[in-house]
């Protein structure tokens, strides 16, 4: 019998976070700060084993959800960014500089995000690096696929796809 394959989509109430940020379009124009009730949406795609079960999700569900605990109610700032350039003072708070303007935010309210810009995309891209990991565990679970969208509001989503060389 040919191996059967199948999707499990994750997408509880608990996915969701609050969180403010801004994008940057070029070196001169930003958007101003603002925030997003931000939600996530994770697709596993693998083999159903014998006993009808693609893997224990339970673990990767509670990832996730921790995930979303750790950037409610931050301040995103990115990390790489060309035009935006950060630095802490003296009391370790961040201090980011664009454009001849500095922006100044409490160490306790920021995340700084491995990112070129705080997008929908770069926000989804991340988020799947880490559940992806060095795909170790995806290999143990026999996870061939994974999907990860966020959304800052209905109808607004952005994609990051993983897949597992078989």
């Amino acid at each position: 019998m040919a191996p059967r394959t199948t999707t499990l989509e994750l997408h509880k109430e608990e996915m969701k976070f609050s969180a403010g940020h801004f994008t940057i379009f070029s070196a001169t124009h930003r958007e101003n700060l603002h925030g997003h009730n931000f939600s996530v949406y994770v697709a596993l795609t693998g083999e159903v084993s014998d006993d009808g079960l693609l893997s224990d999700y339970g673990p990767l569900k509670q990832a996730i959800i921790q995930r979303c605990k750790a950037w409610n109610e931050t301040f995103f700032l990115p990390a790489h960014s060309k035009h935006l350039r950060l630095e802490r003072d003296e009391k370790g708070n961040h201090v980011a500089h664009f454009n001849g303007e500095e922006l100044r935010f409490l160490a306790r309210d920021v995340t700084v995000l491995p990112v070129a810009n705080v997008s929908l995309e770069e926000l989804a891209r991340v988020f799947g690096e880490e559940l992806v990991g060095d795909g170790s565990a995806m290999a143990r679970d026999h996870i061939t696929g994974l999907v990860v969208k966020c959304a800052s509001g209905p109808g607004q989503w952005a994609s990051w796809e993983w897949k597992r060389d078989v």
